[in-house]
Order: C-alpha cells, then structure tokens, then sequence
C-alpha cells in the first residue's frame, strides 16, 4: 500500500501519467484520420488494404508529430529537423507493427480488418508513447 501511494505522490509519476493522458487524446485525433483516410482509400477508391492503411497511418503520424510536439511533449524547444525524422523512423516501426498485426489478424485469426487494426493500434500505442518519450523529444 505504501508503495502505491509513493507512486501516486510522486511528481515524476504524475507528470507522466499527464503526458500519457495527452499522448492519449492527440492519439484520438490520429485515430480518426487514419480510420477515415484508410477507409475513403480501402473502401471508395478501392486501394490495396495495406497501402490505404499505411496512407490512413502515416497522415495520423504527422498529425500526432505536430500535436505531441507542442502539447503533449513540449518538444518545441528541441531541433525539428532532429527530432522529426527520428519520430519518422519510429511511426515506419510501428507502421511495420501495424500491417504485420493486421495481416496475422485477417490471415490468422480471421477478423474483420477494422478490428485487427484497431487491436495493432492498441499494441503501437504503449511502444509509441515510450519511444518519443525517451528518444523522439530529447533532442
């Protein structure tokens, strides 16, 4: 109990719990563009359903580099042109995530593509938050 209650208390915990919190809702906002890109290109122009989903996920991963940076990370006192291509680098990783998730998810397991992207999102988000936390928005 005690434990619990000195992580509570304790600002660095706190501080993160807040920026996950924000890392959170820039993420909705992503959410939203990459299911409405992916599905206008996947479903009405009839694109390849790995290719609308990297065009969906990489529109949200700029979306999110510019809201994090500004809001959630308070980047905007590092090196855009450092730290922009470094967060590149990590949203290819998690696209790779992603398309191998949703592939084992319809190949595999037999799901309907939209929840086996959402279940690779849910898995990207925790690697995401961490990688720019600790790498993306030190510089």
């Amino acid at each position: 109990m005690h434990c619990i209650i000195y992580l509570l208390l304790n600002n660095t915990f706190v501080e993160m719990l807040i920026q996950f919190i924000k890392f959170l809702i820039v993420g909705i906002s992503g959410l939203i563009i990459d299911f409405g890109l992916t599905y206008l290109f996947k479903e009405k122009i009839k694109l390849n359903k790995y290719l609308s989903n990297s065009i969906g996920f990489l529109a949200a991963g700029i979306n999110n580099f510019i809201l994090n940076r500004q809001w959630t990370y308070d980047g905007s006192n590092g090196d855009i042109l450092i730290q922009f291509p470094i967060f590149i680098s990590i949203v290819l990783v998690s696209l790779f995530v992603l398309n191998a998730t949703v592939w084992v998810g319809i190949n595999k397991l037999k799901l309907n593509f939209y929840l086996a992207k959402m279940i690779g999102i849910v898995i990207i988000t925790f690697l995401n938050f961490y990688a720019h936390l600790h790498i993306t928005f030190n510089f």
